[in-house]
């Protein structure tokens, strides 16, 4: 009788656990940036509402549109605007669609060897982002900081050959975004993406020698966000998995992980559309 009662009550237990485990809703997430802490803090909270969310890192910015794309994860929070919608030019058929922005992280010029940006020299080595969004947004930079002058009609998807004058005949190398950083002790200014400079040991807010300016509408297509398979735009877990992003928990991670480098940004749909279409 004893071992009768027991194996009834196993067998109830393996029953509730699986009813648990079907309540349970996994959900997938593809990032590639320094915001891990906040992303685990979404995970912790998320938990409590029975959702599993499984976080995956990436090391290559190329790689989590095309898995979001294959259904080998659910949502990714990797990339701005203008980084989507060149991917989505370059790779046809891509259905990606933001559902919630997440922050801005100001791109920066650090070097080992220069304290100021007037004193960057003549013929000086200078690394920037290789992708194509990130490559046009680097000489933006460059511009600003007085350092070379762009073609009039320079847009989110030019590159070097679009550059109008070079007086300080600076020797420009595009190189994948990851290796910007690692760049530094090789040139003499290398422009590295607020992630990269963290995880390498930066300070993103304090350590550049020029800072884009995070206002305005020229920074818009650059507001990173929270993207998912167009299909899945209205899905509700999706959507609490973004807002939590925007918990005051979750913002208190990501100021302690980025040391406040990065700026929260959380735009209305409107906003967010707007934005895509100025993109198009």
């Amino acid at each position: 009788m004893k071992k009768l009662i027991t194996v009834l009550l196993a067998a109830l237990f393996l029953l509730a656990a699986c009813g648990q485990n079907a309540d349970n809703k996994k959900v997938t997430i593809g990032i590639a940036s320094n915001d891990s802490k906040a992303w685990e803090k979404v995970k912790e909270l998320a938990k409590k509402e029975n959702i599993d969310l499984e976080i995956k890192q990436f090391s290559d910015y190329n790689v989590p549109n095309k898995a979001l794309s294959d259904g080998d994860i659910d949502m990714n929070a990797f990339q701005h605007f203008a980084f989507l919608d060149t991917f989505k030019k370059e790779n046809k058929g891509t259905d990606i669609t933001p559902i919630r922005t997440s922050v801005l992280a100001p791109l920066g010029i650090y070097s080992e060897k220069v304290k100021d940006i007037k004193d960057v020299k003549d013929g000086a080595k200078v690394a920037i982002p290789n992708d194509i969004s990130n490559q046009a947004r680097a000489l933006k930079l460059l511009e600003k900081a007085g350092l070379l002058e762009l073609n009039d009609d320079f847009g989110l998807s030019s590159s070097i050959k679009d550059i109008k004058n070079n007086p300080k005949h600076l020797e420009i190398t595009a190189v994948d975004a990851q290796q910007t950083a690692r760049a530094l002790s090789d040139v003499d200014i290398s422009i590295i993406n607020n992630g990269v400079a963290t995880k390498a040991g930066l300070d993103a807010k304090k350590d550049p020698i020029f800072l884009e300016d995070s206002k305005g509408d020229a920074t818009k297509p650059f507001i990173n966000i929270i993207a998912v398979n167009t299909k899945d735009k209205d899905n509700k877990t999706y959507q609490r998995i973004a807002e939590l992003y925007h918990s005051e928990e979750a913002r208190d991670a990501l100021k302690e992980d980025t040391k406040d480098g990065e700026i929260i940004i959380d735009l209305k749909p409107s906003e967010i559309k707007e934005i895509e279409d100025s993109l198009k």
